[in-house]
Parts: C-alpha cells; sequence; structure tokens
C-alpha cells in the first residue's frame, strides 16, 4: 500500500498538469451536467415492509385518480374577534378563495370548508384541504404561486389565513453560518501550516471535490429521486472530511522537507504514509455511510451513498490533487516549524522555539504519568454527558416543529385552537375487505371499532371505493401527532384489526403520515442493533489489519460508542429539553428526529475512526522504529497532535456552520456531529486513547501469531519507503504507475 501511494504521489507531483486538468474537467462535467438538470426537489418518502407503506400502496390500487401521493394543502382561516367564520361576509371571502384554489391546472380537488365539516365547534375558524396531481417535488412554481395569491386575497379582505401541508415546503437555506464555518477552517488552517498558500490548498481541493460531488449529485437528483438535503448532507460531510485529509498529507509533506527531502521525494512519502492513513480512515467512512441502506428507508439509503461518494472523493484528490498542486506551489509551501514573512517567519529565536516540546509533548506526557486518573475522568465526564440521552423520545418533524415565524406553523396552531391538536394528525384507516362476503357490515364494525378505542375524537363514515371491496376511515385522535399517545392509539387499530380479520378476513391497516412516521421511528430502532453490529465489525476487522493488534481496534469501539451515546445526550438536552435553545435557534422542542441515532451512529464512527487512524498510526510508527510503548505516546503526540487538533476544529467548524440552516433535520444532525467530533476529538482521541495505550503498554499491540501470518501486511507506517530516494536529493528516476 505505502509503496503505490509513494509512486502514486511522486507521480501526481511530477505529472501536475495533467492530474490538475483533470480534476478541473470532471469538475466541468459535473457543473454542466448540474446546470441543464432540473432542481431537485423533496425526494418520495417510502418505507418498504411497513403496514403503513402497504395501506398507501393498495390506495394507489384501489382508488386510482386520488392522487394519494400528491402534494397536499390546508388553507386555514380565522375570523376576526367578535366574528364567526359562517358570517355571511366571512362565508362569501372563503368560498371565494376556495373557487380561486380549484382553478390551478394541477390541482385535483379542493374540498369546501362549509360542506365538508371544516368548520370549527366555536364557529371561529374553517379550512380548506387543496390535493394536487402532483407531488411536492414536481409542483410547479406557478401552483404555490397561485395558493399564495389566494390566501392573501382572503387576508386582505379581513381574515387570518395560513397554509399548512407539504405544497409550500421550502427548499432548506444554511444561510451564512455555513460561511463563517469555512471562515474559521481557513483562519486554524492558516495557523496550523504557518503560510497563506498552505492553509488555501485543503480549502481549495475540498471544494473542488465537494463541487464534483455536489454538482453530480444535483445532476442525477430527477433520475435517482433524490431529496433536497442529499446534496446538503454531502456537502456537509464532504467539506469536513475534504479538508482534513488533504490537511493531513500537506502537514506531513512540510514534515518530510523539515527532514531534509527534496519536494518530490517529500510528496511521495507524504502520500505513502499519510495518504495511507487518509485511505483507511476514508474506507471506514464510506462503510458506516454505505451501511445505512440495511435500514430499507430508500431516502436513507440515498442519502448514505451520496455521502459515501463524496467521501470517495475527498481521498481521490488529497492523494493525486494535493500533490499535484504542491508541486505548483514548489518553496512557497515551506518546512514545518518555518513560517512564511507574512506570518512573521524568519525572525531568529535563537533556536530555543526548537527546542522546547510541543503542546502535543507536553500534555502526552503529562497523560502518561497518571494514565488512570485521565481515563477515569474521561469516562466519568461522557458518562454525565450521555445521561439525557436516557430520555430520548423519537419522531419525524412535522410542521408543528417549524419556526413560529412559518405560515407552515402558524396553520398547525390554528387548527390545533379550532379543532383540537390530534386533528394535525388524522389517521386513515383502509379496510380491504375484498374477500369478505359482505363488505359494507365489515366497514361499519371497524368503525365502530375504532370508536370504542380510548384517545378518539372522532371516526368519520367508511368512504369506499367505486368497486365497493374497499373503504377509507378517517381517525382523529385526541393528542398532538407526535405524543406517545397518538402511537398507542395507532398500535389499539392495528390490535382491533386483527380481531376484525380473524372475524371477517378483511385487513384493516392504517396508514398517514403520523402512522408512516410512527413506523418509521420502530423501523430504524429494529435497525440500530444489526447495523452497529454490521458498521463496527467490519470496521473492526479493518482495523486490526491496519493496525495489527486486537486491543487497539476494541478500545477505538469502545471509545466511539462513548462519544456518540455524550453526543446523543447533548441533542436531546438542547432539542428536546430546551437547554441553551436560544443561543441554537431552536424555537420549539419536541422529539429527537428518528432517523438521529442511526445517522450519528454511521457518520461519528467513520469520522471517530479517521481521528483514531490518524493518531495512532503515528504512535505505531514510533513504537515499531523500537521506542518503548510510552515513549511511542509521546513521539506520536509530538508530531500529530497539532494536525489532529487543526483537523478536529476545522470539522466542528463546518458542522456548526449548518446549525443555521432553515431545515430542522439538517440544523439537528450538524450540532450532533459538532459535539460528537468535540467529544470524540477532545476527550477520546486526545485523553483516553494515550491512557488506555499507556496502561497496556506492549499489551496494546499484541497480535496472535497466526492471525499476524494471516493478516495482509498493508504498511500503513511506510516501512518499505526506507528503501526509496535520498531524503537529501532530487530522484531523477522516472516512476511509472
Amino acid at each position: 500500500m505505502a509503496t503505490f501511494l509513494y509512486r502514486l504521489g511522486r507521480f501526481a507531483f511530477r505529472r501536475r498538469h495533467f492530474v490538475a486538468l483533470f480534476w478541473v474537467a470532471l469538475l466541468a462535467l459535473a457543473g454542466v451536467g448540474a446546470a441543464g438538470a432540473p432542481a431537485a426537489g423533496n425526494s418520495s418518502f417510502s418505507i418498504p415492509g411497513t403496514e403503513a407503506q402497504k395501506a398507501f400502496d393498495l390506495l394507489e390500487e384501489r382508488f386510482p385518480g386520488s392522487s394519494a401521493d400528491g402534494a397536499t394543502a390546508r388553507v386555514v382561516f380565522k375570523a376576526p374577534d367578535g366574528e364567526k367564520i359562517t358570517d355571511a361576509g366571512n362565508k362569501a371571502t372563503v368560498q371565494d378563495t376556495v373557487d380561486a384554489l380549484g382553478g390551478g391546472s394541477e390541482v385535483a380537488r379542493v374540498t369546501d370548508p362549509y360542506q365538508g365539516g371544516g368548520v370549527s365547534q366555536d364557529g371561529g375558524i374553517a379550512y380548506a384541504s387543496v390535493t394536487y396531481e402532483v407531488s411536492g417535488m414536481e409542483l410547479e412554481e406557478t401552483s404555490r404561486d397561485a395558493l399564495k395569491a389566494a390566501a392573501q386575497d382572503a387576508r386582505d379582505a379581513g381574515l387570518t389565513v395560513e397554509i399548512g401541508g407539504d405544497a409550500l415546503q421550502a427548499m432548506p437555506e444554511t444561510g451564512t453560518a455555513e460561511i463563517i464555518g469555512i471562515g474559521i477552517a481557513a483562519i486554524v488552517l492558516v495557523i496550523t501550516l504557518g503560510s497563506l498558500l498552505a492553509a488555501g490548498l485543503p480549502l481549495l481541493t475540498a471544494v473542488i471535490g465537494v463541487g464534483i460531488g455536489v454538482a453530480s449529485i444535483t445532476a442525477l437528483a430527477s433520475t435517482l429521486d433524490l431529496g433536497s438535503t442529499t446534496s446538503i448532507l454531502a456537502s456537509m460531510i464532504g467539506l469536513a472530511v475534504g479538508i482534513d485529509y488533504a490537511l493531513f498529507v500537506v502537514s506531513r509533506y512540510r514534515a518530510e522537507l523539515a527532514e531534509g527531502r527534496a519536494r518530490e521525494e517529500a510528496a511521495g512519502r507524504a502520500v505513502g504514509t499519510a495518504g495511507s492513513a487518509v485511505v483507511f480512515a476514508g474506507l471506514t467512512v464510506v462503510i458506516a455511510l454505505v451501511g445505512l441502506s440495511v435500514v430499507n428507508i430508500p431516502m436513507l439509503t440515498k442519502m448514505g451513498i451520496a455521502a459515501a461518494a463524496t467521501v470517495a472523493i475527498a481521498v481521490l484528490i488529497a492523494l493525486t490533487l494535493i500533490p499535484a498542486l504542491l508541486g505548483y506551489a514548489g518553496r512557497r509551501v515551506r518546512p514545518a516549524g518555518e513560517k512564511s514573512k507574512l506570518l512573521g517567519g524568519g525572525r531568529g529565536d535563537g533556536g530555543k522555539k526548537a527546542d522546547r516540546p510541543n503542546m502535543g509533548t507536553r500534555w502526552a506526557s503529562f497523560v502518561v504519568r497518571r494514565p488512570l486518573a485521565v481515563l477515569l475522568l474521561g469516562v466519568v465526564g461522557l458518562g454525565a454527558a450521555a445521561v439525557p440521552a436516557t430520555s430520548l423520545e423519537l419522531g419525524l418533524p412535522d410542521d408543528g416543529s417549524q419556526p413560529t415565524s412559518t405560515t407552515q406553523r402558524r396553520g398547525y396552531d390554528l387548527l390545533s385552537e379550532g379543532f383540537g391538536p390530534g386533528f394535525n394528525g388524522p389517521l386513515v384507516v383502509v379496510v380491504d375487505a375484498k374477500g369478505s362476503d359482505d363488505p359494507q357490515a365489515v366497514f361499519q364494525q371497524a368503525g365502530e371499532d375504532i370508536k370504542s378505542l380510548d384517545n378518539v375524537v372522532n371516526v368519520s363514515p367508511a368512504q369506499p371505493n367505486k368497486a365497493g371491496d374497499t373503504a377509507t376511515i378517517t381517525v382523529i385522535p385526541d393528542a398532538k401527532p407526535s405524543s406517545v399517545t397518538t402511537e398507542d392509539l395507532v398500535h389499539d387499530i392495528r390490535d382491533a384489526g386483527a380481531g376484525i380479520k380473524a372475524d371477517s378476513g378483511a385487513d384493516v391497516l392504517v396508514t398517514g403520515a403520523t402512522a408512516m412516521n410512527i413506523d418509521v421511528s420502530q423501523k430504524l430502532n429494529d435497525a440500530l442493533v444489526p447495523y452497529l453490529v454490521l458498521v463496527v465489525g467490519l470496521a473492526f476487522l479493518l482495523l486490526i489489519v491496519v493496525f495489527r493488534s486486537i486491543l487497539v481496534p476494541l478500545k477505538a469501539a469502545l471509545g466511539f460508542l462513548l462519544s456518540v451515546l455524550a453526543a446523543l445526550g447533548a441533542v436531546v438536552a438542547v432539542y428536546q429539553w430546551g437547554w441553551l435553545s436560544g443561543l441554537m435557534g431552536v424555537e420549539e422542542t419536541g422529539p429527537i428526529m428518528s432517523m438521529m441515532p442511526i445517522f450519528m451512529v454511521g457518520v461519528v464512527f467513520g469520522l471517530a475512526m479517521d481521528y483514531e487512524v490518524f493518531l495512532v498510526t503515528r504512535i505505531r510508527e514510533a513504537y515499531v522504529h523500537g521506542e518503548n510503548p510510552r515513549q511511542a505516546v509521546v513521539t506520536g503526540f509530538r508530531y500529530s497532535a497539532r494536525v489532529v487538533t487543526a483537523a478536529a476544529v476545522i470539522m466542528m467548524a463546518v458542522f456548526a456552520g449548518f446549525i443555521g440552516s432553515s431545515d430542522s433535520m439538517v440544523k439537528m444532525i450538524g450540532f450532533g456531529l459538532a459535539v460528537a467530533v468535540l467529544f470524540d476529538a477532545f476527550v477520546v482521541r486526545m485523553a483516553i486513547v494515550p491512557a488506555v495505550l499507556a496502561l497496556l503498554g506492549k499489551k496494546a499491540w499484541w497480535l496472535p501469531k497466526w492471525l499476524d501470518r494471516a493478516l495482509p501486511n498493508v504498511d500503513v507506517e511506510g516501512e518499505s519507503l526506507s528503501a526509496h530516494g535520498d531524503p537529501k536529493n532530487e530522484d531523477k528516476e522516472l516512476v511509472r504507475v
């Protein structure tokens, strides 16, 4: 591995024009594809194997033309104080609005609130439902404009009008915070590398990599049904790892220059050593992201694969484009320890700084002297941060989680005020009586059984299809959609349906957005353990090959569990309990997004292994070159702690930038990943890892002899490179790849 990458690095350095042209051409090609592709919308949401999806598919089959997957909008009207929505003037305004709403080319149907029971008991609030023939992803902007215009006309007439549903669901925006995150990353790079040019290389290559990845996702969005959040999450992860991977290669290049090696040789050795770590770190991230497919939720699978592809691009760029750009930079990228004149370089210090131990050396020396105390403090601290995770409640965001400034949230609140909180999450019960002798009797029995259940406010009469063998029943719970009470009601209806099936053979299925959310949460909960076993198991085997040890990969996996639990605890404290909610821009607390735990497990595990690989390979490199275990820890920290710390700060800044997103899912994921990197990099990898290695001593690197013989030697430490090149002379040999 190291030899191949060494040759690849030298080839890229020497053939820099060809390599740079290749990546620029690829970026241009992806950009052209993105420019000519339809804009991404909201990905169609399906959860194969669940009852809610089965019922939805049955509706599509038995109720053709019903636009079951079409976009919906609820236009909510409220009369002025002291008036009723049924007053003649207000009624005329509402009916004019309904007529206007029905005139759209994509509108399938509009319900009149005065004919469809859409007026509250006190007469103050009414709503009209609009169903479109196409999904929210395909809805034309003219239809959205017509919806807004109709609502505005009613407002001008004196009514309060708000719009809920997915017809107005906006594309998520990340805001200026993302730019601030990149700015922080730039500052950290300048401080770490001591040169504006050297700092600019990781930023430039990361932007190129993310540009290729996001442009490719945009180009394929319509064909592969990729949602608008897919590109945002891919850019979030791709930007963070792209900067970090490039930083590690550039830092190693400068260290090789400081050893007196020629620039082409230094580039080859940087890619052969740091590049090997990049490859295996990237592999762990890719495994974690692609492994999300085991959940069998297409949207999550697509998000994981798209992000994994962006990470793979970041790895390839770090291995090829970085050494090519270093070739262009020439002597303007200085050896480690030297700064550019602009940043104060060239001022004599009498050699004092060179003789003084750096911060990484001093910290590692402290840890190896007090390993048990550091270990206990780190574990107890992370354990305390993880305590809120014991109160974790899962759900999927609806209009009730939107900021109060949005019309969707205000419409949600008006419906709760006029009709009760459960009205925002109606349950659709589908009764399939195709094999029954008396379908009408089955429909009636199903309705009566559901009415007898607790926590039910209203049950609509059964609405059969034209064939008369299938009917829908709308059930209004008495609690809000995300409550445990509503979840219990869904299970109660399904239990009652089992009894009906036993008596008549008819299937009773529950669907609707609320039931879908409940089924998604359950599916994700059920998949979490198998996913953990798969991802951690594969990465554990990979790390055994990298470190040639059993205990080091085991320690890495246990440390990851600590950091991810602590990060989940922080997410619960902020987004569920409301701690620091004002600072984080959280306007409404509630259940944690149901895919958050499994997504965090996947992404955080991959990122945690990044720091494990970069830090511990440097420690192992010192150990295999003859240093005792404790001294190897100090040596590893002397060369890598500064860079790993900078990489962690950069990644935190990039993730934190997405907290400013308008999308609640992106906002929560950005916060969770930033906190997870904080815990994992600075507590687990920088404190617990050296403490454990110091306590274990030589046992940390124990490997059974039979396994040592069976494992391939990937040579991450670059031992084989000792035969290549003279450190202080240019190697003129043409390296062929």
